[in-house]
């Protein structure tokens, strides 16, 4: 089975904007004065590994293949990889990776705003 992309266009794209909106609202927190690293993270990265851990889930095959089917949102792995690797910061944070899963040429990124 696969993910239903006309069914759960909407909520990908409000899930980009969350992202987009989250890490600028971080930023303006910051107001230019960043923390230090941490476990050798700096503050983009642990923003988006804390983005990655909230979407953390434990579900059977049945109820995967039910929501596959009916919910108009994307299974939890692809709300991590969905918006971060079309989010140009994500790239920053942890640099190139070019021919990896968690990257997508400039090109070929979707940009909401």
């Amino acid at each position: 089975m696969s993910v239903n992309g006309q069914m759960t266009m909407g909520e990908n794209i409000a899930d980009l904007g969350g992202v987009s909106l989250s890490y600028a609202a971080l930023q303006l927190q910051y107001n230019g004065e960043y923390p230090k690293d941490i476990d050798g993270f700096n503050w983009q990265q642990r923003f988006f590994l804390g983005w990655a851990n909230i979407w953390k889930g434990n579900i059977t095959e049945e109820d995967l293949i039910y929501r596959l089917k009916s919910d108009n949102h994307s299974p939890a792995q692809f709300r991590v990889i969905g918006p971060l690797v079309n989010f140009e910061p994500y790239d920053k944070a942890f640099g190139p990776c070019d021919g990896k899963a968690m990257h997508k040429p400039d090109s070929l990124k979707i940009k909401i705003w």
